[in-house]
């Protein structure tokens, strides 16, 4: 049997996997106790080490969660796949073949279990000199441009999403969780250059950052990088992610290069093969390995601890 994670439906065919109410990802049911969907504050810990914490990684998602039951023996076939096929196409032909975005997420940050899941050989935290960034040699021709006013959700249980004159904004809507969108397979990085332009519109704090995700799966937050800035502390940092997990590759590191407050950054990633070098207002600050990224992923926006943080100019270029 499966059930509805948001209205509570259930369903006796485990062949379906959308609701038919709401649309929602249907889990199977179980005879446990439901997993809660918020958790507990963190313990009170230094902050500025990544977050890690495996017995704290509930992820939660606008299209519900999916714990990891086992799979069943297969039942008949259902035709509930012909109204979600109907349902797809409607909403394809509504949006024009445009942007359909992907949103993912609040996952809750404890502060003090890094070494739970990473281990020193995953870390890679070289750095580099600053030097200039070859973005000012590129022309219209060559950038492609992802228009963000198709991101604006009406309405997300775990973030806001809105549109000031040129500027899209997003905010997780609770401390210590964070938000996520990523675009379709349409925008692909993989072997490309990627930038965005950011501001912390509020001058908040945020002990999670905000910045580029890229290398993404069309999935969010399942295999991807984030490369972060703290703008009020003048920091960044440099994660990726697995299912239900926050992995630290560079732990925040204080730089000059960034404009502190709620002045305007560009951060940047360039893709080079083997390694991807990050910038920060046209200095590079950082070089990671590229061990981890999903071929041919996709850019995407991160805003962390209810921050709102505009963006615009999300540009992809070789």
């Amino acid at each position: 049997m499966k059930i509805c994670p948001t209205c509570r439906k259930t369903y006796a065919d485990d062949n379906l996997n959308f609701c038919l109410e709401d649309g929602a990802i249907l889990t199977f049911a179980s005879s446990d106790p439901p997993e809660t969907v918020m958790m507990s504050q963190p313990r009170p810990t230094d902050p500025s080490t990544p977050f890690a914490s495996p017995q704290n990684q509930g992820i939660q998602s606008s299209f519900g969660n999916q714990p990891a039951y086992s799979m069943p023996p297969a039942k008949k076939s259902s035709k509930a796949w012909l109204w979600i096929v109907g349902i797809v196409g409607i909403l394809l032909l509504l949006c024009g073949g445009g942007f359909v975005g992907l949103v993912l997420i609040g996952m809750q940050a404890n502060q003090n279990t890094e070494s739970n899941t990473v281990s020193s050989t995953n870390k890679i935290t070289s750095t580099a000199s600053p030097s200039p960034s070859p973005f000012t040699s590129t022309t219209d021709a060559d950038v492609e441009n992802v228009d963000l006013s198709f991101w604006v959700k009406d309405f997300s249980v775990w973030g806001t999403t809105e549109m000031s004159g040129d500027e899209f904004q997003m905010a997780a809507k609770q401390k210590g969780y964070y938000y996520v969108l990523v675009a379709p397979e349409d925008y692909t990085t993989d072997g490309k250059n990627t930038r965005v332009t950011l501001r912390n519109v509020n001058n908040a704090d945020s002990s999670l950052g905000y910045g580029l995700i890229f290398h993404s799966a069309p999935t969010p937050l399942t295999k991807d990088y984030a490369f972060l800035i703290d703008t009020k502390r003048k920091r960044y940092r440099v994660v990726r992610h697995e299912p239900s997990k926050e992995v630290s590759m560079v732990s925040w590191t204080n730089s000059s290069a960034i404009k502190e407050g709620a002045q305007e950054n560009v951060i940047e990633a360039h893709d080079k093969g083997d390694s991807i070098d990050l910038y920060i207002n046209g200095q590079m600050v950082t070089s990671i390995k590229d061990q981890f990224g999903h071929p041919k992923g996709v850019p995407g926006l991160y805003s962390g601890d209810g921050a709102k943080i505009g963006f615009k100019k999300l540009e992809i270029w070789k």
